[in-house]
């Protein structure tokens, strides 16, 4: 249902004939039910995990634009060889955007709705790249007095992946642990986290630039693997802190075996004794991303006490339940001006999001390049 309400919403479609559409099209408003609340849409983030739907497996440099400049249309060619991975949603036009902030202007007739009335709330549900979206209060953070939007936008992925690689090291059993493509938003973030709870953490970057960053705010262990002496110092910064468990956002290539390898390494220099089957100090490496698509390589030199796997968020929500979510959650309001402050290096408008020039920049996935969209932006 809808009372005649609409707003622009950006669409991702991917054809059965191998051809990636994006464009905006204007959509009815549902008017809210008891428990939901309509949101006007002011700041919402382009995450990595975004762009794994807005272009798909597209080949972006196919790109070309047509329509106007308020109604743009983007499309570009997906590969042949990766459109097996897209059958799942060919000829579908579907939304895009994790997370959001925006202002409450309708509820629903519970009170907890109701509550929410001109607040200013950060969201998570999908569908964010519009100007409108009508969702359960459940789904809304009240943002602390004087925050506005922009501060709340990137309220939920980021910092809730950063809390939950701290919390997945504690119920694991280690007592530090390594990121990659770590002078990210988000590696910024976790280094505060572990800063201010006293957790060594172990810096992959791939550039001095990215390791001035961190070590700017106070990082203490970055190695960089474009470095001739990248093993030595990784091992070196293993065995100062016992890093034992490792987020991956990289994804292909050698990298995970590289840590894996290391690792063991630096339990060895301490073991007490030799075993032919490699340490019995269990090693894990969670993928959280695919910055590089390619096969992942493990040069097997690291034991068999050891574990890779695919580590995702929301899966990880719901395994700790829901008072714990509420617990880590409730951190992210608390810090969100300090610890979990995100930056941005430009605010689109929808039709600005779809300028084939800010795509180039954006689709790269560069660190320290983090677009912020706001749909009721005039362009």
């Amino acid at each position: 249902m809808s009372d005649g309400m609409t707003g622009l919403q950006l669409r991702s479609l991917i054809k059965a004939s191998g051809e990636l559409e994006i464009s905006l099209l204007d959509v009815p408003t549902p008017e809210p039910a008891a428990d939901e609340v309509v949101v006007r849409v002011e700041a919402t983030p382009i995450n990595p995990s975004d762009l794994g739907l807005l272009v798909g497996a597209a080949d972006m440099s196919t790109a070309k634009a047509s329509g106007t400049k308020q109604a743009p249309v983007i499309t570009a060619q997906v590969p042949a060889a990766a459109m097996r991975a897209m059958a799942g949603r060919l000829d579908q036009s579907m939304p895009v955007g994790n997370e959001g902030a925006g202002v409450v202007i309708r509820t629903g007739s519970s009170d907890a709705a109701k509550a929410l009335m001109g607040k200013t709330v950060a969201m998570i549900g999908g569908a964010m790249y519009a100007q409108y979206r009508t969702l359960k209060v459940r789904e809304c953070l009240p943002l602390p007095a004087g925050a506005t939007p922009a501060e709340g936008a990137s309220c939920f992925v980021n910092p809730l992946t950063a809390l939950g690689m701290t919390e997945t090291m504690r119920r694991e059993g280690h007592k530090a642990l390594v990121h990659t493509a770590a002078a990210s938003n988000l590696g910024q973030m976790l280094n505060r986290i572990c800063i201010k709870d006293g957790i060594a953490l172990v810096n992959i970057v791939r550039s001095k630039e990215q390791a001035d960053i961190l070590k700017q705010i106070g990082a203490k262990y970055v190695v960089d693997s474009t470095a001739p002496s990248f093993l030595d110092d990784l091992t070196n910064a293993l065995v100062e802190t016992g890093a034992t468990i490792a987020f991956d956002a990289i994804g292909g290539g050698k990298l995970a075996g590289d840590i894996l390898n290391c690792m063991e390494v630096a339990i060895n220099k301490t073991a007490k004794e030799y075993s032919r089957y490699g340490s019995n100090v269990h090693k894990q490496v969670y993928v959280y991303g695919a910055l590089d698509t390619r096969p992942i390589e493990l040069p097997r030199g690291f034991g068999m006490a050891w574990g890779v796997g695919g580590w995702l968020l929301f899966p990880f929500l719901m395994k700790i339940g829901q008072a714990d979510a509420a617990r880590l959650r409730q951190r992210v309001v608390d810090e969100l001006k300090t610890t979990f402050a995100s930056h941005y290096t430009k605010v689109v408008s929808l039709p600005e999001a779809l300028d084939p020039a800010n795509i180039a920049v954006y689709a790269k996935r560069a660190t320290g390049e983090k677009f912020l969209i706001n749909p009721n932006k005039s362009s």
